[in-house]
Order: structure tokens, then sequence, then C-alpha cells
């Protein structure tokens, strides 16, 4: 659903109090937050997808690490996961299925975390994804709801994963995008939980389906505050990428950021092919983190430790404005 559909439906569901809920859906955040005792709290999340590759075990790959990847944005360490997976049993063979779950189980188990079992359904489309639960120190929970001005934002991955894999279902992506756009895609977010256990950033949310200019939108709603970015400073999988944006190769979830960013964001000084990118519907993106300046260089050697695709410095939080979010030049 497109981030405008959802925030109607979500409105007019009713609000059930409890104590012990750290984090809604009420901020748009990742993952849902339960406190157990005066230390832990469970981090739960959901995610699941259609194919995105024809490769059956990378697209299990990438849909467990896009699944894991909104505990580790929470600050969080994941624990459990359930498989959720629905096929056309007549047209996708039990050997397509073992490979498509032997990708999710290998993800998982690389960061510790135990798939313990599973629902399946038959569906006209194959259908694929977790259901993770994480732990998470009370003082190390990442909400995006902690941003405040002067914190500089740091992207880990490029942009690029939606155009990219709508160029590979059309035929016209290179080999080498195709490759690279899958290592992104299957790499995790793990350091995430680094950062929060170091106390280094003060919050974070990963970029998925709702883009940079989304996410980022989301935070800057849940802490009452707005943001800067540069287009020019946020790094793309390939220059390309705004060569296919040119040949009109946007999926339709970019599309509907787009509409949904122009109501929060100032883009009078974006080209067309800049918004299209900075409004692309990313699958397993990276992590946007809210990182006191005082602990850049902290957060830069922890990164490249962790070989994070990228660290790139984007812009940074400010006091509310009339735009949530405004890009420069």
């Amino acid at each position: 659903m497109s981030q405008q559909a959802l925030t109607q439906v979500l409105r007019q569901l009713p609000t059930y109090r409890n104590a012990n809920v750290l984090v809604n859906s009420s901020t748009f955040d990742d993952a849902g937050v339960y406190r157990l005792d005066r230390h832990r709290a469970l981090v739960q999340t959901v995610d699941f997808f259609t194919p995105i590759v024809d490769d059956a075990f990378a697209y299990g790959q990438i849909a467990a690490a896009n699944a894991l990847s909104d505990v580790f944005a929470m600050g969080g360490r994941p624990i459990t996961a359930l498989n959720l997976m629905g096929f056309p049993t007549k047209l996708v063979s039990p050997n397509t299925i073992t490979a498509i779950l032997r990708g999710g189980l290998e993800k998982a188990a690389e960061v510790g975390c135990a798939i313990i079992g599973g629902h399946s359904i038959r569906n006209p489309e194959p259908i694929y994804g977790l259901a993770v639960t994480g732990v998470v120190h009370l003082r190390n929970i990442l909400a995006n709801e902690n941003a405040r001005p002067g914190d500089l934002l740091l992207l880990t991955k490029p942009l690029g994963t939606g155009i990219a894999t709508t160029a590979i279902k059309r035929g016209i992506a290179s080999r080498a995008l195709e490759k690279t756009v899958i290592a992104l895609m299957s790499q995790t977010n793990s350091v995430g939980a680094e950062l929060a256990e170091r106390n280094l950033v003060r919050a974070a949310t990963d970029i998925t389906g709702f883009g940079l200019l989304g996410h980022l939108a989301n935070m800057c709603r849940a802490s009452k505050v707005s943001a800067e970015i540069s287009p020019d400073c946020t790094p793309a999988i390939s220059d390309e990428i705004f060569e296919l944006i040119k040949r009109d190769c946007i999926p339709g979830g970019t599309r509907d950021n787009l509409k949904a960013a122009r109501q929060t964001a100032d883009l009078k000084s974006t080209s067309p092919v800049q918004r299209a990118f900075l409004t692309d519907a990313q699958t397993s993106g990276g992590l946007l983190l809210c990182v006191p300046e005082s602990r850049l260089s902290q957060v830069s050697r922890v990164l490249k430790k962790a070989r994070t695709p990228c660290a790139a410095v984007i812009g940074r939080i400010t006091r509310q404005r009339n735009h949530l979010i405004c890009a420069t030049k």
C-alpha cells in the first residue's frame, strides 16, 4: 500500500493503551517494541513480498535480510523468526521453494537468528518473508522520534534498488548492475545493533518501500523536527540508475512515493530525475542514521569495520520548518 493509503487506514483504527508498548504503528517506525522487564524489550516486525529477482536462493536471502533489517534499525538483535510463504504450487516446483527457504535460512543464521517454523498457503503469485522477534536493551532503542536538530544524516547503502529491480524485470539492466544490486539487497544491516549498544547514534530507520524521503519524513514527523538533504551527496548504486530513470524505468511504488513527497518536501531545487531517485522504493535498503556531529568519526570507524556499502553524510536535522524536508544544492 502507498504511504497515503496506509495512513488513511490506520487513522480509523481504535487505540488501545498498554504501558508496556513503547513503540507502535503511530509513528510509522520500523518495528514494534514491547517492554519485558526493567532492562529488556521485545522488537517485533513482519515483512514479505513477491520475487524481485529470478534466482530463488537470492530471493530468499533478500527477503530475509529485508525483514531482519527492521530489528537492527531499532537497535535490537533478532533471535527468532517464522517463515511466511505463499506459492502457486502447480507452477512453482518443490525444489524452487526449497531454494527460497534455504536462502532465508542462511541469511538468518548469519546474524544468529533461528527460524523456528512458519506458515504456508496456496497463492496465485509467490510471496516470501519473515515474522521476526528480537530483543533490545531499553537504553538502546533507536526510535525514529529521537532525532534532534544538529544531528547529521548518514546513509549506509546507496539508493536505486527499486529502479534496478524494475529494469531487471524488463530485461534492460546490465549484468553488472544486476549483480551489484543483488549483493546490496542481500547484505544485512546488523551494524545498527552495534551502533545502538555503543550509544553512538540517536535515531535510525531503514530505507525500504517508502523511499528515502518517505522514511525521513516519518522520522521528522515523529521527532517534531525538519531536515535538509543534499541530492548531490546522496549515493546511487551506479550512474546507470539515472539513465534508467530517464528511460522511464520507474516502479509504481516510487511514483506513489513522489506524490506523497510533494506534500512534505521542498523539492524546487531538484530535477525530475533527482526526485524519482530520492523517492525510489527500496528493497532491503540501508540505514539512515541520526548522528551527533561529535560522534561522526567513531560511527565512521564502526561502519568501515562492518564494511557497509557506504557511509555518506547526506544532510542534517534542523528545527521544525514549514516543510519536513528541504532538498538543497
